[in-house]
């Protein structure tokens, strides 16, 4: 009980602190009724909301699991309805050996030793049915206790370690932070559990000498019963938190515990209440309690910042955190346009919240990216809405993202992006999205070898992000590492094969290395994806085979709308270079997000010889 630990044959199962109390209160009392009112008193004092019924039962249903028992065919726990539970099975209790008799032994085993299976017998024992393998145990357990209170009373050190070892316990120096259980009882409240997960990896990525996993791989395990030891070798992390999360009315409860990833043992539990205008309180509460656990040592300004905590009004907290789930979960412009929305709100309820601020720009940029407004008039409230953020808090690393990817792609201010970028990393250093944007000013500028380490390095803190493997090989593909950027796009394409843009980058990649029939495989599948029909496929496909890789571009950029610079790539395969030029000044007019590209960008290597083309990159801040 003290160990908090249910172990089988020796092995120790997973169970959680409240399914875990609850079989301890059952084993207290055998046989016996343990009623619901008693459960919930233990389990919820008074003063505690929660749904209880939702509560105790997916307790209830955790227990049951651990232990391969069924409600219908009952070998441990039964269920009497609307009264309670009683645990069936038979139970033995064996006391431990009290510290006198140990004491005993260790005398005694400076003269004549005495067999220590003699000494079991006169062990109190509570049940005369104690069996055979419990007293082994128990003579083992004296056994090896004894030769540790000799041991160490003999102070001999290097012996001690030569026979006991070094310590079980390894040096965190990684972590990640399942998503959070939501045990509201209501699916509507999954943006909330969502978001107290996101917004606690965001303060723990903050500590220094702590890979902390990005949102984007920990989500991957959500409602998944991937054993710990499993989820532990794929995220290549030393400790793991998990925990539920149950907002009712004002209050909001998260109960959290760390365990060691690849023994699945526990290291710590705790549960922590606040009301919900206090939720910074809350998470930087239990921020703090894990970087004390896994012994990070906190710089001045980090520990000023994670004990600092200011009210949120609730509705602000609440548009805030709907507003980040509409940017993961629909990539799309009209999830742009929800995300905006509920960005606004936020804004209007709480004008002076930095984060809500910096929460609108990303919304905006969103927005331009995925077309749900004009480029320029999306990039422009994005950066009043990122400047605003950092004038309330200077601070705030997702504000620092956010201004470094205006000043890149709309001001084409490349250094003063990196900046933001670099700025954001000191104050996050496990931000992936900000490594990502780090690597891609980089990648843009010609600097290929140090955003090749860039984006690796964001790939480590994300390592399941089909956004990031994807840009791994992007960038490869940019500093003309074909064959290394062909397997990295493979791997995405593993990821998420419905996902168009990998074989868009695979397709320019096969291309390069000359493999025609390849490269126009992967832009059918491509465009495919993208929704073209499969008449317009089929002329594609017709063009082809009838004129080859001519007839087939000349065919995709007569039927497909796509971006101007997309469509100057084609052109500039063609050999076209006046009309590829003009597609390249029409992007720029248009403020293009593919336009930084073009510097690096191996499609457009017959084009920059010409002048026309230098003066295109001088105007756009990228002149060789």
């Amino acid at each position: 009980m003290r160990a908090g630990e249910l172990r089988k044959h020796g092995v120790r199962i997973r169970l959680q602190t409240q399914p875990f109390q609850i079989l301890g209160m059952l084993l207290e009392r055998p046989g016996e009724v343990v009623t619901r009112e008693e459960l919930r008193q233990a389990l919820w004092p008074g003063g505690t909301f929660v749904d209880f019924d939702h509560g105790l039962n997916n307790a209830i249903n955790r227990l049951r699991e651990a232990l391969g028992d069924s409600a219908e065919s009952p070998r441990f726990l039964e269920t009497l309805p609307r009264r309670g539970y009683r645990f069936i099975a038979a139970v033995e209790s064996v006391l431990s050996p009290s510290p006198q008799y140990l004491a005993v032994q260790v005398e005694n085993s400076f003269d004549a030793p005495t067999p220590v299976g003699d000494k079991v017998a006169a062990l109190p024992v509570e049940s005369s049915k104690a069996s055979l393998r419990a007293r082994l145990w128990i003579a083992a357990g004296t056994g090896a206790a004894a030769l540790l209170v000799l041991l160490v009373s003999l102070n001999t050190g290097g012996l001690r370690q030569r026979l006991l070892g070094a310590t079980a316990t390894r040096s965190i120096q990684s972590i990640a932070v399942l998503p959070l259980e939501n045990l509201s009882g209501d699916p509507s409240q999954e943006y909330f559990a969502d978001g107290m997960t996101d917004e606690l990896i965001t303060d723990l990525a903050q500590l220094n000498d702590l890979r902390v996993i990005s949102r984007t791989s920990v989500m991957r395990f959500k409602g998944t019963k991937t054993p710990l030891p499993e989820i532990a070798r794929e995220l290549q992390v030393d400790a793991i938190v998990e925990g539920s999360v149950v907002r009712v009315g004002p209050r909001v409860r998260i109960s959290a515990q760390l365990l060691e990833a690849a023994s699945d043992r526990h290291l710590w539990a705790q549960t922590y209440e606040h009301d919900l205008s206090d939720v910074f309180g809350l998470q930087r509460e239990l921020a703090r309690a894990i970087a004390g656990e896994v012994k990070i040592k906190l710089t001045p300004k980090q520990r000023g910042r994670l004990e600092s905590s200011r009210p949120v009004n609730p509705e602000a907290h609440t548009a805030y955190l709907k507003s980040r789930y509409f940017i993961y979960n629909q990539r799309s412009a009209e999830g742009a346009r929800k995300s905006l929305e509920c960005s606004l709100q936020a804004v209007q309820s709480a004008p002076d919240w930095a984060l809500a601020y910096s929460g609108l720009a990303d919304s905006y940029i969103s927005a331009a990216f995925l077309s749900a407004l004009p480029p320029n008039e999306a990039m422009l409230k994005a950066k009043l809405a990122a400047k605003k953020a950092l004038e309330l808090d200077p601070d705030l690393p997702e504000a620092h993202v956010a201004l470094g990817l205006i000043l890149q792609n709309f001001d084409y201010d490349y250094t003063s992006g990196e900046r933001e970028f670099k700025r954001s990393i000191e104050l996050s250093p496990s931000n992936s999205y900000a490594h990502l944007s780090y690597a891609d000013v980089l990648n843009v500028v010609g600097r290929s070898e140090e955003a090749i380490s860039e984006i690796k390095l964001a790939r480590q803190l994300d390592p399941m992000s089909f956004w990031i493997s994807r840009d791994v090989g992007r960038i490869l593909y940019h500093a003309r590492r074909y064959d290394e950027a062909l397997e990295a796009l493979r791997q995405a394409a593993d990821m998420n094969p419905g996902s168009g843009v990998v074989y868009n980058w695979m397709s320019w990649v096969y291309d390069k290395k000359g493999m025609v029939a390849q490269s126009v495989t992967l832009d059918l599948k491509n465009e495919e994806n993208r929704g073209a029909s499969q008449e317009v496929l089929q002329q594609l496909r017709r063009a082809y085979l009838v004129s080859g890789e001519r007839g087939y571009l000349k065919k995709h950029n007569e039927l497909i709308r796509n971006d101007p610079y997309e469509k100057a790539l084609y052109t500039a395969r063609l050999g076209e270079t006046d009309e590829a030029l003009k597609l390249l000044q029409k992007a720029h007019e248009q403020h293009s997000g593919w336009l930084t590209f073009v510097k690096v960008d191996p499609e457009l290597d017959n084009l920059r010889s010409d002048p026309r083309f230098t003066e295109l990159l001088r105007r756009i801040n990228l002149s060789p």
